[in-house]
């Protein structure tokens, strides 16, 4: 469980999540998953990334009862540099990542689904932001890169969802297949890209983030301050605090 790492085929790396029950990151979790994209970018022999996921969903962004439990801000600290560091490799890799998505893809997940080059999703698939109600902000950076602008602000203030068959129809979700084809279908898709010159194609990934209107790095970072503000004046705290304890019950 965890983050692991295996190669497929002709230069495809996949890079699964397992972190039950929900996927849910922790700090070292987010790091790790940094660390397993820009390593597999890294090498000359990766020609594309598969990042998927086991369990209930794709991933429901960060531990929050890591968070809670800290006395301090270590915690709070510690998954954002994470987020940042996870979604920075993902849209900095040198290789196309594809991301496979399935069930929940929530705060942390949009992050990453947003960032990566290809989604593929499963017809169970839904993305969201929940962000408000747990007394955050973040990843509407990514979230635009899914979804209309209008509509994501009406996400970002009401928490709503959208499922996978909307995304298809803005053309963000590349496929949308059962739930049990999902793993091929983005290994599919994979194989295609893989098949090409990896010379071309590592350029290919590096001129298109070159070309990006919006610098994704910098439009989140700004975005994670409103997080620290909102947790020094208590309202993070209130609504994490409210989060953790309803799941206890």
């Amino acid at each position: 469980m965890g983050i692991s790492a295996s190669s497929h085929g002709e230069g495809v790396v996949e890079i699964v999540m397992d972190a039950p029950p929900v996927n849910a990151l922790t700090v070292r979790g987010w790091f790790d998953l940094a660390g397993a994209v820009r390593e597999a970018g890294r090498d000359m022999r990766t020609r594309v990334v598969v990042l998927r996921a086991e369990g209930r969903g794709f991933n429901a962004g960060v531990d929050l009862k890591e968070m809670q439990a800290d006395g301090d801000f270590t915690a709070l600290v510690g998954a954002n540099r994470g987020c940042f560091e996870a979604f920075a490799a993902v849209y900095e890799c040198e290789v196309p990542v594809i991301a496979a998505v399935h069930g929940f893809c929530l705060g942390g997940g949009v992050g990453l689904a947003g960032n990566a080059d290809i989604v593929v999703a499963s017809d169970d698939a839904y993305f969201g932001l929940p962000e408000v109600e747990r007394g955050a902000l973040g990843a509407a950076t990514h979230l635009a890169r899914l979804v209309p602008q209008h509509l994501m602000r009406a996400m970002v203030y009401t928490c709503r969802t959208v499922t996978a068959a909307e995304l298809h129809a803005y053309g963000s979700v590349l496929e949308v297949v059962p739930r049990e084809r999902l793993r091929d279908a983005a290994l599919e898709v994979a194989a295609q890209i893989a098949a090409k010159d990896p010379q071309v194609i590592r350029r290919a990934k590096e001129s298109l983030n070159g070309i990006d209107p919006v610098d994704v790095r910098r439009s989140y970072r700004f975005e994670q301050g409103f997080t620290f503000e909102l947790s020094l004046t208590g309202a993070g705290d209130r609504h994490r605090d409210a989060f953790v304890s309803d799941r206890a019950t």
